[in-house]
Protein backbone atom coordinates (compact mmCIF):
# COMPACT_ATOMS: atom_id res chain seq x y z
CA UNK A 1 0.00 0.00 0.00
CA UNK A 2 1.21 3.20 -1.10
CA UNK A 3 2.25 6.22 1.02
CA UNK A 4 -0.50 9.12 0.96
CA UNK A 5 0.50 11.98 -0.07
CA UNK A 6 1.38 15.50 2.16
CA UNK A 7 -2.36 16.66 2.99
CA UNK A 8 -3.83 13.53 1.99
CA UNK A 9 -6.25 11.27 4.86
CA UNK A 10 -4.41 9.24 6.99
CA UNK A 11 -4.80 5.34 6.63
CA UNK A 12 -7.18 3.76 8.52
CA UNK A 13 -6.51 -0.03 9.62
CA UNK A 14 -7.33 -2.21 6.70
CA UNK A 15 -10.69 -3.82 8.16
CA UNK A 16 -12.17 -0.24 8.17
CA UNK A 17 -14.19 1.54 5.16
CA UNK A 18 -13.37 -0.86 3.09
CA UNK A 19 -15.24 -3.70 2.27
CA UNK A 20 -14.13 -7.62 1.28
CA UNK A 21 -15.33 -7.95 -2.06
CA UNK A 22 -18.41 -10.04 -2.82
CA UNK A 23 -18.62 -9.28 -6.44
CA UNK A 24 -15.29 -9.25 -8.61
CA UNK A 25 -14.13 -6.21 -9.77
CA UNK A 26 -13.95 -7.46 -13.39
CA UNK A 27 -17.38 -8.61 -13.57
CA UNK A 28 -18.42 -5.35 -12.68
CA UNK A 29 -16.45 -3.96 -15.92
CA UNK A 30 -17.54 -6.60 -18.21
CA UNK A 31 -21.24 -6.05 -17.07
CA UNK A 32 -20.18 -2.10 -17.99
CA UNK A 33 -18.83 -2.93 -21.30
CA UNK A 34 -20.93 -4.73 -22.47
CA UNK A 35 -23.76 -1.96 -21.73
CA UNK A 36 -22.02 1.04 -22.39
CA UNK A 37 -19.00 -0.25 -24.88
CA UNK A 38 -15.86 1.07 -25.10
CA UNK A 39 -15.31 5.23 -24.29
CA UNK A 40 -12.07 6.03 -26.17
CA UNK A 41 -10.73 8.41 -22.65
CA UNK A 42 -8.92 10.84 -22.96
CA UNK A 43 -10.22 13.27 -25.30
CA UNK A 44 -6.68 14.71 -26.40
CA UNK A 45 -4.92 15.69 -29.69
CA UNK A 46 -1.05 15.11 -27.88
CA UNK A 47 0.58 14.09 -24.41
CA UNK A 48 1.12 17.53 -23.76
CA UNK A 49 -2.79 18.20 -24.53
CA UNK A 50 -4.35 15.34 -22.31
CA UNK A 51 -2.14 17.08 -19.24
CA UNK A 52 -3.33 20.19 -19.26
CA UNK A 53 -6.40 18.89 -19.67
CA UNK A 54 -6.36 16.97 -16.28
CA UNK A 55 -5.26 19.78 -14.59
CA UNK A 56 -8.16 21.88 -15.76
CA UNK A 57 -10.66 19.66 -15.53
CA UNK A 58 -10.61 19.98 -11.87
CA UNK A 59 -13.91 21.27 -10.48
CA UNK A 60 -15.42 22.08 -14.11
CA UNK A 61 -16.93 20.36 -17.40
CA UNK A 62 -15.29 18.81 -19.76
CA UNK A 63 -17.24 21.11 -22.33
CA UNK A 64 -15.39 24.11 -20.47
CA UNK A 65 -11.95 22.57 -20.72
CA UNK A 66 -12.06 22.07 -24.14
CA UNK A 67 -12.85 25.50 -24.57
CA UNK A 68 -9.85 26.44 -22.61
CA UNK A 69 -7.72 24.10 -24.73
CA UNK A 70 -8.98 25.88 -27.86
CA UNK A 71 -7.55 28.71 -27.19
CA UNK A 72 -4.22 27.61 -26.03
CA UNK A 73 -4.03 25.73 -29.52
CA UNK A 74 -5.51 28.70 -31.12
CA UNK A 75 -2.61 31.00 -29.41
CA UNK A 76 -0.16 27.98 -30.39
CA UNK A 77 1.15 27.45 -26.81
CA UNK A 78 0.21 23.46 -26.10
CA UNK A 79 4.01 22.64 -25.59
CA UNK A 80 5.54 22.88 -22.37
CA UNK A 81 8.20 26.01 -23.56
CA UNK A 82 5.43 27.91 -24.96
CA UNK A 83 3.11 27.55 -22.04
CA UNK A 84 5.88 28.57 -19.79
CA UNK A 85 7.08 32.44 -21.69
CA UNK A 86 3.30 33.17 -21.58
CA UNK A 87 2.99 35.99 -19.08
CA UNK A 88 0.69 34.97 -16.14
CA UNK A 89 -1.56 37.43 -17.08
CA UNK A 90 -2.09 35.94 -20.98
CA UNK A 91 -2.05 32.40 -19.51
CA UNK A 92 -4.91 33.66 -17.02
CA UNK A 93 -7.30 34.91 -19.63
CA UNK A 94 -6.57 31.90 -22.37
CA UNK A 95 -7.54 29.41 -19.78
CA UNK A 96 -10.33 31.40 -17.96
CA UNK A 97 -13.45 29.05 -19.66
CA UNK A 98 -12.15 26.36 -17.36
CA UNK A 99 -13.37 28.39 -14.22
CA UNK A 100 -11.27 28.95 -11.05
CA UNK A 101 -8.74 30.45 -13.86
CA UNK A 102 -6.30 32.23 -11.94
CA UNK A 103 -5.50 29.10 -9.54
CA UNK A 104 -5.56 26.39 -12.47
CA UNK A 105 -3.18 28.91 -14.14
CA UNK A 106 -0.88 28.98 -10.89
CA UNK A 107 -0.72 24.79 -11.06
CA UNK A 108 -0.22 24.90 -14.96
CA UNK A 109 2.93 27.07 -14.61
CA UNK A 110 3.91 24.95 -11.65
CA UNK A 111 3.61 21.88 -13.52
CA UNK A 112 5.45 22.61 -16.49
CA UNK A 113 8.02 24.64 -14.43
CA UNK A 114 8.74 20.86 -13.29
CA UNK A 115 8.43 19.15 -16.49
CA UNK A 116 11.31 21.74 -17.85
CA UNK A 117 13.48 21.75 -14.56
CA UNK A 118 13.25 17.97 -14.33
CA UNK A 119 13.27 16.69 -17.70
CA UNK A 120 14.20 19.81 -19.76
CA UNK A 121 10.13 19.27 -21.13
CA UNK A 122 10.52 15.80 -22.35
CA UNK A 123 7.97 13.56 -22.13
CA UNK A 124 9.38 10.68 -23.19
CA UNK A 125 12.09 11.44 -20.16
CA UNK A 126 9.13 11.88 -17.82
CA UNK A 127 6.97 9.06 -18.86
CA UNK A 128 9.94 6.65 -18.61
CA UNK A 129 10.64 7.21 -15.22
CA UNK A 130 9.61 4.30 -12.75
CA UNK A 131 5.76 4.80 -12.07
CA UNK A 132 6.36 5.24 -8.13
CA UNK A 133 9.13 7.39 -8.07
CA UNK A 134 7.33 9.28 -11.03
CA UNK A 135 3.94 9.71 -9.01
CA UNK A 136 5.54 10.83 -5.65
CA UNK A 137 7.14 14.21 -7.91
CA UNK A 138 3.68 14.70 -9.50
CA UNK A 139 2.34 14.48 -5.95
CA UNK A 140 5.50 16.93 -4.67
CA UNK A 141 3.95 19.55 -7.40
CA UNK A 142 2.13 22.27 -5.97
CA UNK A 143 -1.29 22.09 -6.62
CA UNK A 144 -1.53 18.64 -8.22
CA UNK A 145 -3.42 16.06 -5.99
CA UNK A 146 -3.43 12.18 -6.32
CA UNK A 147 -6.51 12.36 -8.87
CA UNK A 148 -4.44 14.72 -11.20
CA UNK A 149 -1.12 12.93 -10.92
CA UNK A 150 -2.93 9.23 -11.41
CA UNK A 151 -4.67 11.24 -14.54
CA UNK A 152 -1.56 12.18 -16.50
CA UNK A 153 0.50 8.89 -15.39
CA UNK A 154 -2.72 6.79 -16.77
CA UNK A 155 -4.09 8.69 -19.76
CA UNK A 156 -0.95 10.87 -21.04
CA UNK A 157 2.04 8.41 -20.03
CA UNK A 158 -0.01 4.97 -20.73
CA UNK A 159 0.94 3.48 -17.16
CA UNK A 160 -1.42 1.48 -15.01
CA UNK A 161 -2.58 3.62 -12.23
CA UNK A 162 -6.05 3.33 -11.14
CA UNK A 163 -7.34 6.44 -11.08
CA UNK A 164 -10.19 7.25 -8.63
CA UNK A 165 -12.66 10.20 -8.61
CA UNK A 166 -16.09 10.99 -6.89
CA UNK A 167 -17.97 8.44 -9.54
CA UNK A 168 -15.77 5.39 -8.59
CA UNK A 169 -16.58 6.66 -4.30
CA UNK A 170 -20.60 6.51 -5.26
CA UNK A 171 -20.80 3.69 -7.39
CA UNK A 172 -18.38 1.24 -5.24
CA UNK A 173 -20.40 2.37 -2.07
CA UNK A 174 -23.94 2.31 -3.19
CA UNK A 175 -22.70 -1.22 -3.77
CA UNK A 176 -21.93 -1.96 -0.41
CA UNK A 177 -18.45 -2.62 -2.13
CA UNK A 178 -16.54 0.24 0.13
CA UNK A 179 -17.61 2.24 2.98
CA UNK A 180 -18.63 5.28 2.37
CA UNK A 181 -16.04 6.96 4.61
CA UNK A 182 -13.40 5.03 2.62
CA UNK A 183 -10.59 7.47 0.91
CA UNK A 184 -8.50 7.63 -2.35
CA UNK A 185 -5.80 5.76 -1.46
CA UNK A 186 -8.27 2.88 -0.14
CA UNK A 187 -10.75 2.48 -3.15
CA UNK A 188 -7.12 2.46 -5.44
CA UNK A 189 -5.47 -0.09 -3.41
CA UNK A 190 -8.58 -2.47 -3.38
CA UNK A 191 -8.91 -1.81 -7.78
CA UNK A 192 -5.82 -2.65 -7.88
CA UNK A 193 -5.08 -5.56 -5.71
CA UNK A 194 -8.40 -6.99 -7.46
CA UNK A 195 -7.49 -6.26 -11.03
CA UNK A 196 -4.24 -6.94 -13.54
CA UNK A 197 -2.34 -4.01 -14.15
CA UNK A 198 -3.04 -3.03 -16.88
CA UNK A 199 -3.45 0.54 -18.57
CA UNK A 200 -6.05 0.03 -21.17
CA UNK A 201 -7.87 -1.69 -18.45
CA UNK A 202 -7.55 1.00 -16.14
CA UNK A 203 -8.41 3.80 -18.63
CA UNK A 204 -11.65 1.40 -19.97
CA UNK A 205 -13.10 0.98 -16.46
CA UNK A 206 -12.36 4.77 -15.54
CA UNK A 207 -14.37 6.06 -18.04
CA UNK A 208 -17.29 2.81 -17.50
CA UNK A 209 -17.62 4.46 -13.82
CA UNK A 210 -18.09 7.99 -14.91
CA UNK A 211 -20.20 6.95 -17.86
CA UNK A 212 -22.79 4.67 -15.49
CA UNK A 213 -22.25 7.59 -12.53
CA UNK A 214 -23.54 10.43 -14.93
CA UNK A 215 -26.34 8.46 -16.23
CA UNK A 216 -27.81 6.14 -13.37
CA UNK A 217 -25.63 6.27 -10.04
CA UNK A 218 -26.35 10.53 -10.06
CA UNK A 219 -26.70 12.09 -6.51
CA UNK A 220 -30.23 10.89 -6.56
CA UNK A 221 -29.71 7.34 -7.96
CA UNK A 222 -31.88 6.48 -11.06
CA UNK A 223 -31.21 2.49 -10.87
CA UNK A 224 -34.23 0.64 -13.34
CA UNK A 225 -31.90 -0.63 -16.21
CA UNK A 226 -28.63 0.33 -14.50
CA UNK A 227 -26.45 -2.69 -15.90
CA UNK A 228 -25.20 -2.99 -12.29
CA UNK A 229 -28.61 -3.01 -10.75
CA UNK A 230 -28.62 -6.85 -10.00
CA UNK A 231 -25.50 -6.33 -7.94
CA UNK A 232 -27.34 -3.79 -5.47
CA UNK A 233 -27.21 -5.39 -1.91
CA UNK A 234 -31.15 -6.27 -0.98
CA UNK A 235 -33.01 -3.21 -0.45
CA UNK A 236 -31.35 -0.97 -2.89
CA UNK A 237 -28.26 1.42 -2.99
CA UNK A 238 -26.68 2.03 0.37
CA UNK A 239 -25.88 5.36 1.52
CA UNK A 240 -28.35 8.06 -0.52
CA UNK A 241 -27.04 11.48 -0.70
Amino acid sequence: MEKAAAGAPEFLPPDQHVVAMQTPLKLVFDRLLAHFGPQSWWPGGSRFEIIVGAVLVQNTSWKNVERAIGNLREAGVLAPEALAKLEIEELEELVRPAGYYRVKTRRLRNLVAWLIERFDGSLDRMFATPLDDLRQELLSVSGIGPETADSILLYAGDLPTFVVDAYTHRVLARHGWIDREADYYQIKDLCQENLPADAQLFNEYHALLVRVGKEFCRKTPCCEGCPLEELLPEGGPLGRE
